[in-house]
């Protein structure tokens, strides 16, 4: 008699998280990726200022830095389904509400919409990873958890980068086939149907699971140098999606094709987007540390070329070498999330990660905005690699965090 043979890992989480909920959670990311491009197209094009479009990008990353890792906790001590689900709720709504403080709506009121879009973002990106975590840790074969965890995350953060790239690429088509309201309103729609389906999935159930198995650690455990130093690197990713997105919009305006610059822009995600379902098949002894440290370089590196693309086509050659630096690093930072966060704190690790991204892609955004509008394109060129040299400079002093290990998956929870 022959063995029976092993499934595969596809096979094993789409049968433990059900064949829906990975279309689900794919759309369901889109309204966080269009959020900040999407209020600040709205308001440049609607107020005709670029100023007041930089400060509403602030605040809104301000109302993510501020509640978004409470939506976290909350999800940790009172299950997800409940959180995400008013969150959502809340967060379509805010989005109607600016766009028509956009239209009528005095400044202030029109900055304060903007933090409660902020505040009541639902993070499902770091959210799917917790209900992944939950899944892998009480359902897998405990010999193939690590192998399984990894491919989990990998294609996570291919579908991040899938939507992180093309959400303002969505938001420049709407905005320009139906309005610069359309954006904000259609993310408002995703958010009504696809966030609520992600938080009534059956999957919602088990965001809790550590919670109801091991007692909660302290709040202060979050504040672990090994778990600020994640943070550190993921605000630095943020920040630099931003340098890099505005910069390049800087370029191609100089260029007379600012039209395109989604597309062009899009070349980053190809490049990340493969390179992070690639590192499924890493080899183990292929550290954690020693991962993040030598993708953080190939991001510097991509990004210390980028001020010589003075062409288009350079341009796109330059962002899809980079890209090869984005997607790794991402799935290593969540990985080592994973392995580091306390007892019943997943989702408030993650959800600390994924606002770190945000609030630095906003603030990016409005920084390098500014910056391009009072001096050129080469000089904000270079702000992109400012934002590298924050993820290589996290990764170097994660290093001595992490105990040596010869394989990935040997990596401790403490590590």
């Amino acid at each position: 008699m022959t063995a029976p043979r092993e499934r595969s890992t596809a096979s094993l989480l789409l049968g433990a998280m059900g064949r829906a909920y990975f279309p689900i959670a794919f759309i369901a990311r889109f309204p966080y990726a269009m959020i900040v491009v999407g209020v600040l197209t709205l308001i440049v094009t609607v107020r005709h200022s670029i100023a007041l479009g930089g400060l509403v990008s602030a605040c809104v990353g301000i109302g993510t830095a501020v509640v978004g890792p409470l939506i976290g906790a909350a999800a940790d001590r009172f299950g997800q389904r409940r959180v995400v689900l008013a969150a959502g709720l809340a967060n379509g709504a805010s989005l109607l509400l600016v766009s028509w403080c956009a239209e009528v709506a005095p400044d202030a009121a029109v900055l304060l919409a903007a933090v409660l879009v902020g505040a009541t973002a639902p993070q499902v990106s770091p959210l799917s990873r917790s209900r992944l975590v939950g899944i892998i840790a009480t359902r897998m074969p405990a010999s193939r958890r690590a192998g399984i965890l990894n491919s989990a995350f990998s294609y996570e953060s291919a579908a991040d980068e899938v939507t992180f790239v093309f959400g303002p690429v969505l938001v420049g088509a709407l905005a320009t086939a139906f309005g610069p309201q359309a954006a904000v309103i259609g993310a408002a729609l995703l958010e009504f149907v696809f966030v609520t389906a992600f938080a009534l999935h059956p999957t919602s159930r088990l965001a809790a699971h550590e919670s109801a198995v091991r007692e909660r650690e302290p709040a202060r455990a979050l504040l672990r140098p090994r778990i600020l130093v994640l943070l550190i690197g993921t605000t630095g990713m943020g920040l630099f999606f931003g340098a890099m997105l505005t910069s390049l919009t800087a370029l191609m305006t100089e260029l007379g094709s600012a039209d395109q610059s989604g597309l062009v822009y899009g070349a980053l995600g190809v490049g990340s987007a493969a390179f992070a379902l690639g590192v499924a098949l890493f080899p183990a002894r292929f550290s954690l540390r020693a991962r993040w440290l030598t993708f953080a370089i190939v991001l510097f590196a991509g990004a210390a070329t980028f001020p010589i693309a003075g062409i288009v086509p350079l341009a796109v050659a330059v962002l899809f070498v980079t890209g090869i630096g984005v997607g790794p690093t991402l799935v290593t930072l969540y990985s080592l999330a994973a392995l580091r966060s306390p007892n019943g704190r997943s989702a408030t690790v993650m959800t600390m990660l994924g606002s770190g991204i945000v609030v630095g892609q906003a603030a990016a955004s409005a920084i390098v905005g500014g910056v391009a509008s009072a001096t050129s394109a080469h000089v904000v060129s270079f702000t992109p690699l400012l934002a590298a040299l924050i993820v290589l400079v996290a990764a170097l002093a994660n290093w001595p965090l992490s105990r040596r290990a010869t394989a990935a998956s040997a990596e401790p929870a403490g590590s």
